[in-house]
């Protein structure tokens, strides 16, 4: 099932070597005395049909990061927006986005065509995951992901699936575990999708014969417009306004859960409406509001469902808002 061709070249070297067993130098790694590894190794075996020998030998080497650890534990979006914007509404983000939609503009215009995706929202995803490829990470990802699946208590389980989605498809695509770099979350490519998201999103979208989301930036607009698309976004459809908000109770009309929109007209009566006074929205659209904090005070935006679509990505909202303005800033040059 997978391409075990780099397994077998390196197996067969380390038993020419003959200084040591095949068993005992895959087993050298940092989390093999965790008393997580034997049941994640056997897990990983029965879901994507591996030898022990197999996990072993891609684990091989593999370190604890403990910094990454460190960087979990504060990440950017616990800064506030006025601060977090700054991060990626930079001109130089701009431009280089700029110079991205030129050097694609048929593979946007194609993408947004086939999946409904605009493609500032592509952009802006691009833009904000890796500065359209310039930052892909540098973080060897399986020992990324061991160190968070062995050592971030409140998500490990989660990790330890990455983990092993990694392995089998490291397998597949027939390269070495510890040659895929990316975040320090585990994230690959231009995109940064998790290991598990590549092969049910990932789109050969250059036509190759490959789906490659860390060197090819073809297949990575492919790839986000069907990843978006296979979570919902609906075609043509409001993304979100900024809004003025005149009441005196924020907490009543914030919306606590996207996946439940209300009708417009509800919020209307509780002083909600468009900044901008041309937009008209109909009362009975199901929309959100989110309140995100400049630096002289709250600011407000009322949000669509394809808003929600993007936070399935980064359930972040400053993220959403961060990269769907980009992409619009990128879009109107």
């Amino acid at each position: 099932m997978f391409n075990s061709h780099f397994y077998k070249k390196f197996k067969v070297l380390a038993l020419l070597a003959g200084t040591f067993s095949v068993t005992s130098f895959c087993q050298a790694n940092d989390f093999q005395n965790n008393p997580q590894y034997a049941n994640f190794k056997q897990k990983t075996m029965q879901s994507y049909q591996l030898s022990a020998e197999q996990v072993d030998w891609a684990m091989n080497g593999s370190k604890n990061l403990p910094n990454i650890i460190n960087i979990m534990n504060r990440p950017g979006e616990s800064k506030p927006w006025y601060e977090y914007k700054t991060n990626f509404l930079a001109e130089g983000t701009i431009q280089r986005g700029v110079r991205f939609k030129q050097q694609y503009a048929d593979t946007l215009n194609r993408a947004e065509q086939q999946f409904g995706v605009p493609q500032a929202i592509i952009l802006g995803i691009l833009g904000v995951e890796t500065g359209y490829g310039a930052n892909k990470g540098s973080f060897v990802t399986r020992d990324a992901l061991a160190t968070l699946g062995f050592g971030y208590e409140r998500r490990a389980q989660y990790f330890q699936d990455e983990l092993a989605a990694l392995i089998a498809w490291s397998y597949k695509d027939g390269v070495p575990a510890n040659s895929i770099v990316g975040s320090y979350a585990g994230a690959v490519g231009y995109p940064q999708f998790m290991p598990s998201n590549i092969p049910k999103f990932g789109v050969d979208y250059d036509g190759n014969g490959h789906v490659d989301l860390r060197n090819s930036a073809v297949d990575a607009i492919g790839s986000i417009a069907n990843y978006l698309a296979q979570n919902g976004w609906q075609r043509n459809q409001p993304i979100a306004f900024a809004a003025r908000y005149t009441g005196n109770n924020p907490p009543s009309i914030i919306s606590t859960d996207l996946t439940q929109p209300v009708p417009y007209g509800l919020l209307k009566t509780q002083g909600i409406t468009p900044l901008n006074p041309i937009v008209k929205i109909d009362d009975l659209d199901l929309v959100n509001v989110i309140q995100l904090q400049e630096s002289y005070g709250p600011i407000y935006y009322i949000t669509y469902p394809n808003f929600q679509v993007i936070t399935t990505y980064n359930k972040s909202r400053m993220y959403a808002t961060a990269l769907w303005l980009l992409g619009t800033e990128i879009t109107s040059r």
